[in-house]
């Protein structure tokens, strides 16, 4: 499970399932570069990181939505620090809202941030990794994958998107270098308490209905922590999983219906 020597670049690592992945990584003795747009949360998390086990830190504050930044900022990192070997592509999902309601800006915001900015990161790495026989590629989406989920119209459209990119790639990659995608339950972050608002104001119940209602979807009868989450990418970037490949895995307490 030992990733030291390696370098990896976790995004949206300043809070949430990306703070945890970022954690965990460290846990296993790699650098960790972590991006995101919150620079003061960024900061913050450089000791934790450390205290966890990275051999080093260091933070990007940039916005994914603008590639000209990510792209000036990530070169700025490569031209002065190892290759990176792990890359975890995260982002804030989509605003909650059915499809026909989302007009033609808001899918190809969606596009560009998840599938044009983690195309670009993995262009990007992809030679440091080749050079090193080593690359783990995580990507953070959705069980919508598998199941649509109501509401999230824009989401369930660019996250299937993604799953399919992943695939695509993971034919195409080299020897050594896997892509795999994290589908994560419902997680007690942020994020969720933003959807859980978003969700009561649209159907009318409580905020507290709306998330005793995801907790009886859920077998294992509660939400996930995000640490559980981290531990699931870390075991991905992991040599331990070098035979995994171009897969979807569902970490959501058993509550997606299908096989």
């Amino acid at each position: 499970m030992s990733l030291a020597g390696r370098h990896a670049l976790v995004c949206g690592g300043s809070a949430g399932i990306g703070r945890a992945a970022a954690l965990a990584i460290a846990a296993l003795g790699a650098e960790v570069t972590v991006l995101a747009r919150r620079r003061n949360e960024l900061q913050a998390l450089i000791s934790e990181l450390r205290a966890a086990g990275a051999k080093d830190a260091g933070f990007l504050a940039v916005d994914l939505d603008d590639r000209v930044a990510l792209i000036r900022e990530i070169d700025g990192l490569l031209a002065t620090h190892s290759p990176v070997h792990v890359l975890v592509n995260n982002a804030a999902g989509p605003a909650a809202g059915p499809l026909l309601d989302a007009s033609e800006e808001d899918l190809l915001r969606a596009f560009e941030r998840h599938i044009l900015a983690s195309h670009l990161l993995v262009r990007r790495f992809l030679p440091g990794m080749r050079s090193a026989g080593y690359g783990r590629i995580v990507n953070v989406i959705s069980t919508s994958v598998r199941e649509p989920i109501p509401g999230l119209g824009v989401s369930n459209v660019v996250r299937g998107a993604m799953a399919s990119w992943a695939k695509t790639l993971s034919r195409e990659l080299p020897p050594g270098v896997t892509i795999n995608n994290l589908l994560p339950g419902y997680t007690d972050t942020e994020r969720l308490s933003e959807l859980a608002k978003s969700v009561a104001t649209r159907t009318g119940k409580t905020v507290d209905d709306v998330r005793a209602g995801w907790i009886g979807a859920t077998p294992e009868g509660r939400l996930a922590r995000p640490e559980e989450m981290g531990s699931v990418i870390a075991f991905l970037a992991s040599p331990a999983a070098a035979f995994i490949r171009g897969q979807s895995l569902a970490v959501d307490g058993g509550r997606l219906a299908s096989i």
